[in-house]
């Protein structure tokens, strides 16, 4: 085996998987240039702060801290060193507009008293879920969660155990097979929402979310999701590696089947070992390698694909704290399967919603100025290729309703103590993180669009060209990008040590 320390690593793109790798390649030794075309790090996770309020664009629930303290092992620093993780209960409160809620977490005996109260039956039921999505847990993500699916052989070894674990079927089937109360139903599938995924749709694999939350908590970073990715970064400098924003890289170079570097929109070019990139995957391959035979064969599969919906997020701070609140709420509207139908298969906007509003208040108040409090609530809308809105139009207008509709139902007299409010749309997903269609997740996390069948972490014919982040596997979410690092790195301080 030889020495990596003298290999050098270009990742193109500083969203949380971005990092992630850079850290696993630089503590082994592999100098590591980060480079993000945004005035901040971050991707989806990026921060603006606006008149003392701190919003947070992306990620906000933050589950298995682990996957973030074990970046730093061996390297004689730790997480703590750079962020501070607060543990937020409960998980969710989940609402519905006959007024009945539900307050999530991990206290086994507050969880069962308030399922008896929507059907006493369910007690036991919930308890058969929870010990199925413990064994999808230990399958899906302890066992399989960071292993690199690059060979379909590697896929049927997985293949009985999840067959056994029927993951053919969706997570909501699952859900319903052992709970039968509406209500409930809705309160143990709608996460697949969080990372892209279709609940009637999605394999039930992503239950294991449920086991995941119940295992390691829901936390939150004191300072936002965006103080943590400032930690992370400083941890990687710490490390000795180089972040480069406000930097665009125009192409990745190759030479036959290896890349050699990349180029950036001033002209310059940075020479590399290996390439990684954590831009959106089909923007890897149609634009930074859409002058190569693999780019344009890469790319124009890669667009048949299926991709997750897309998401409206409104930020707005208002004069008065909201102590009502809890930190995470899920607000869930009149329907709900045929809801979810028309956000990811369109054609229009639908015009009914359920939102996610978050109060980062209710645990850290620093997020706001003294006595207010900040917020922002993000509705799951159709991607681009599924309705074609005008969204510089429909954007305000959608931003009134709900507002409206947080007011009559969450945050009275909101209009009158708002203090600031932005809007982010589908259309600045595809304009500002280039996302393909204006995605929110990337590839939807379909069985057929999972594991094997997701754009695998090395490529198949760039032979030193690898992918991180939500377009592969294991897919979207905090863990899910973290453990793709995981996966990623793997296999390029694999070849690092072969490769002369």
């Amino acid at each position: 085996m030889r020495d990596v320390t003298a290999k050098r690593a270009v990742v193109i793109g500083a969203g949380f998987g971005g990092i992630a790798l850079a850290i696993r390649l630089q503590r082994a030794g592999v100098q590591t240039t980060l480079i993000e075309k945004r005035d901040k790090p971050g991707g989806r996770a990026y921060v603006w702060k606006e008149q003392g309020f701190t919003f947070d664009a992306g990620p906000t629930v933050i589950t298995d801290p682990d996957c973030l303290t074990e970046l730093f092992e061996g390297t004689g620093r730790s997480l703590s060193d750079y962020a501070e993780l607060m543990p937020v209960d409960p998980f969710y409160r989940l609402c519905w507009e006959d007024g009945k809620s539900f307050d999530y977490n991990d206290d086994q005996a507050a969880m069962e008293r308030q399922i008896a109260s929507f059907n006493p039956a369910d007690v036991e039921g919930y308890n058969r879920f929870h010990a199925y999505s413990e064994e999808l847990y230990q399958e899906g993500y302890v066992r399989l969660g960071a292993v690199p699916f690059q060979s379909f052989w590697s896929m049927i070894k997985a293949a009985p155990e999840l067959a056994r674990l029927e993951s053919w079927n969706s997570v909501h089937a699952m859900v319903a097979r052992h709970i039968q109360d509406p209500h409930l139903r809705q309160a143990f599938s709608f996460h697949t929402l969080l990372v892209g995924g279709d609940p009637f749709k999605t394999s039930s694999v992503y239950a294991l979310i449920h086991a995941l939350e119940r295992r390691g908590g829901v936390w939150f970073a004191r300072g936002g999701t965006g103080a943590l990715i400032a930690g992370l970064v400083k941890g990687f400098e710490d490390l000795g590696g180089t972040i480069r924003l406000n930097t665009s890289v125009e192409r990745i170079e190759t030479e036959g089947d290896r890349a050699t570097g990349v180029t950036l929109d001033t002209g310059e070019t940075i020479r590399a070992d290996m390439v990684a990139s954590n831009a959106d995957v089909v923007h890897t391959y149609d634009k930074l390698l859409g002058r190569t035979p693999r780019g344009k064969a890469k790319a124009k599969s890669l667009k048949s694909k299926r991709f997750s919906m897309s998401l409206f997020v409104l930020h707005f701070g208002t004069s008065k704290p909201q102590p009502q609140l809890a930190h995470h709420t899920i607000c869930f509207g009149p329907r709900y399967r045929e809801l979810i139908s028309e956000i990811f298969s369109g054609p229009d906007l639908p015009e009914d919603f359920s939102l996610y509003l978050h109060a980062p208040c209710a645990t850290d108040p620093s997020m706001a100025p003294e006595g207010m409090s900040s917020h922002y609530v993000l509705s799951p809308v159709p991607h681009l290729g599924a309705a074609d809105i005008d969204w510089e139009t429909k954007g305000p207008e959608y931003r009134e309703k709900i507002i409206d509709y947080l007011e009559a139902r969450y945050i009275p007299n909101l209009r009158r103590d708002l203090v600031t409010t932005r809007i982010w749309t589908p259309a600045d997903f595809k304009e500002d993180l280039n996302a393909h269609l204006g995605s929110a997740f990337s590839l939807e996390p379909i069985l057929t669009q999972s594991a094997w069948f997701r754009p695998h972490n090395r490529d198949d014919v760039i032979s030193n060209l690898y992918v991180v982040g939500a377009g592969t596997h294991p897919g979207a979410g905090i863990p899910g990008v973290v453990g793709s690092a995981k996966a990623t790195a793997g296999l390029m301080l694999e070849q690092a040590a072969k490769v002369p």
